[in-house]
């Protein structure tokens, strides 16, 4: 009932009513009576208001009827848009939360809880999720051949034979929560009965644009089923807290000749006459969300999805124990950032797993730590919120930071301003890699609000550059205000396509930007690569005490150059791969790339123990083997002239290890053989 309803039944004036609800007035005892009448509840109700108003309407499914014209949807189009497993979800969930964040000086924090049901544990939430109303349905949509429903099958037979159930609880605190009306715009309709509209109020600094995401949750359900309870920000119908929906995601499917589009909603039915029987949200008590599984912790604003049946799609997580681990790995790779704070600035996330059978703790909690996933990158991250980075590197703990042009190409109609663009300085950060990193030599991407947008290798690295760790940040991810932060962000958040995980081509880039946007993007990927190779250059002490910079582990000359330099370029590591054996011994294998020269090279492997500090111990070679493109001549590859690639093997000797393989780090330099050429 509306407050306007409620002031016509009791002849009173919305203001009035409006006072009451928001604790501005009291009625009169007279007037309490009457109110009680009208809402049929009894009057002592009426004097706390967090007490929920009695209600004879019953908590039901509603399935949407078949479109009139015959048309059919054999399942949501947009669960298709993701991978339908942990990471996506992790990836896709989180990023929405991190957009709704409602208190800017505090964290929002997640919380995923896996939850396995079984015997009474089961029954009674399959009863509190009225699962005799949904079985006709599922058995209907589920008796097809399509795609959607031989899943929904294999899921009905698993549930049956292993009386088992799976849920996945997603809770955001300090997030705005689904705010706004039953069907109007909001945050509510936006998620629970519509598609591709994303609806997000961050400031023009939301990670997500495309409204998909949420379509992840229904995705990770072998049953298409999420449950909702929200608490709000903002109030709505004068209530803030307990907003519980439940949605279905079906084929379409026929029942005793009536026909189904698929999707349903848990709630009670709709009185008003526009929408009467659908079901819609209802302000449940504390009893109902403990029996759904829905109950949040305090009062904080935010809300709670739960993924009924869920399931990794990939295969790669199938126990609990392996769906926990994923998600706490999905967690730190997609949002490390996110999570490391500074001295001033804390940190904007924080997440953590648990797991539980039968409401008891079956894998405690683990809090995600980015320092213990992502050491490196945290400590760069860190060390650029406290101001604390240098322009070269002198020593192994310390993070260079420098600055890459990005050229924003104006929108098409607003003319060519400042010639081919606005100039952003998006900010790379450097420092050496930790012992526990892995992959090694990689810059991680992100914008907006820190999330990982893509891991990218810099092409051409110089031989023998120590392993290191960078992070790009861009747009509102340099913390910096301005035009060109503000265009920044809008333009690559215009190049990424739906997943998030690339800054490329795409339709909205193509749309809005004039020609030559793509080219931007290949010009600032070309400069990061520049720039992380400017910084990962070697440095030694001379006989002063002092650093100096090495272009190269090796200036290497080129062939049979008498002394004399030729501007020709030096062959470059391209890929390393390593394991170690059960020998203990290292197994490499190296991927060059070479320039074009007239005469052969000749370049000597070394193998090296990497160490804090000192000198490193070189290892001996057990085996050296060419692959591709190169032979082996005492112990030095040899590569034709004009070969632009070639790849060796070598196994090092663990008879020569000063300790154990498996207790250190190895490093490979590719220096000239001694002679040069041929």
């Amino acid at each position: 009932m509306s407050q306007a309803q409620l002031a016509d039944r009791v002849g009173l004036t919305r203001a009035a009513v409006s006072a009451w609800i928001n604790n501005r007035a009291e009625p009169r005892e007279d007037t309490k009576r009457l109110i009680a009448a009208v809402l049929g509840t009894d009057t002592a109700s009426l004097f706390n208001l967090a007490k929920d108003v009695a209600t004879e309407l019953p908590v039901q499914w509603y399935h949407r009827l078949g479109h009139a014209d015959g048309g059919r949807e054999y399942g949501n189009a947009a669960a298709f848009a993701f991978d339908a497993d942990l990471s996506a979800l992790a990836r896709e969930a989180t990023q929405n939360t991190l957009d709704e964040r409602y208190d800017n000086d505090k964290p929002v924090s997640v919380r995923y809880t896996l939850h396995e049901l079984t015997g009474e544990h089961l029954d009674a939430f399959l009863q509190a999720l009225h699962w005799d109303d949904l079985e006709a349905h599922y058995e209907q949509a589920a008796s097809a051949e399509q795609k959607v429903s031989r899943s929904l099958r294999a899921a009905l037979d698993n549930l049956a034979e292993t009386r088992s159930l799976t849920l996945l609880r997603v809770d955001d605190y300090n997030a705005t929560g689904l705010t706004g009306p039953e069907y109007g715009d909001g945050r509510y309709a936006a998620v629970v009965r519509r598609q591709l509209d994303s609806f997000k109020h961050a400031d023009g600094r939301a990670g997500g644009s495309y409204g998909l995401g949420k379509a992840t949750l229904w995705a990770a359900s072998r049953f298409g089923l999420v449950l909702i309870n929200t608490t709000l920000s903002a109030p709505q119908e004068g209530r803030t807290e307990r907003r519980v929906i439940g949605r279905l995601d079906l084929p379409w499917h026929e029942i005793a000749g009536t026909a189904y589009a698929g999707p349903a909603w848990l709630g009670e039915p709709d009185t008003e006459p526009d929408h009467k029987g659908v079901s819609r949200s209802w302000w449940a008590d504390e009893q109902t969300v403990e029996t759904l599984h829905l109950a949040r912790l305090g009062t904080d604003p935010g809300t709670t999805f739960l993924i009924v049946g869920v399931h990794d799609a990939s295969g790669s997580a199938e126990t609990l124990q392996q769906m926990h681990d994923k998600l706490v790995d999905s967690l730190a790779d997609g949002f490390w950032a996110a999570m490391v704070g500074g001295r001033t600035k804390g940190p904007l996330l924080e997440a953590r797993v648990t797991t539980l059978r039968n409401g008891h703790v079956l894998i405690p909690e683990t809090r995600v730590d980015p320092h213990n996933h992502h050491p490196a990158l945290s400590r760069a991250f860190q060390s650029y919120l406290d101001h604390e980075t240098v322009a070269e590197l002198t020593s192994g703990d310390q993070v260079a930071q420098a600055s890459v042009p990005l050229v924003v190409p104006p929108r098409k109609g607003k003319g060519r301003a400042r010639g081919k663009g606005y100039e952003h300085q998006a900010v790379l950060l450097l420092t050496p890699a930790n012992d526990e990193d892995d992959p090694l030599n990689r810059v991680v991407f992100m914008r907006g609000n820190r999330m990982t947008i893509v891991s990218h290798r810099p092409r051409e690295l110089p031989l023998g550059a120590s392993p290191f760790q960078a992070v790009l940040l861009a747009g509102y991810a340099t913390e910096s205000d301005g035009e060109d932060v503000d265009l920044a962000e809008e333009f690559l958040r215009a190049s990424e396509p739906p997943e998030h995980n690339r800054w490329d081509r795409t339709e909205e880039l193509t749309s809005l930007y004039e020609r030559g946007a793509l080219t931007r993007l290949k010009e600032f990927r070309t400069e990061i690569d520049t720039t992380v190779r400017r910084l990962v250059g070697r440095r030694e002490a001379d006989s002063n005490g002092g650093p100096t910079v090495l272009r190269e582990l090796l200036k290497l000359d080129g062939p049979g150059s008498s002394g004399i330099r030729r501007a020709q370029g030096i062959p470059s590591i391209h890929n390393v791969s390593a394991h170690l054996e059960d020998s203990g011994a290292w197994h490499v294998r190296v991927d060059l790339k070479l320039p074009e020269v007239e005469d052969p090279w000749r370049l000597t492997p070394v193998a090296k123990f990497d160490v804090r500090s000192g000198g490193r111990p070189q290892v001996d070679w057990k085996i050296l083997t060419p692959s591709d493109n190169c032979r082996i001549d005492d112990d030095n590859v040899v590569i034709e002239a004009g070969v632009r690639s070639a790849t060796f093997v070598g196994v090092t000797d663990p008879a020569s290890h000063p300790v154990q393989g498996r207790l250190a780090r190895l490093i490979v330099d590719v220096q000239k053989a001694r002679g040069g050429a041929l």
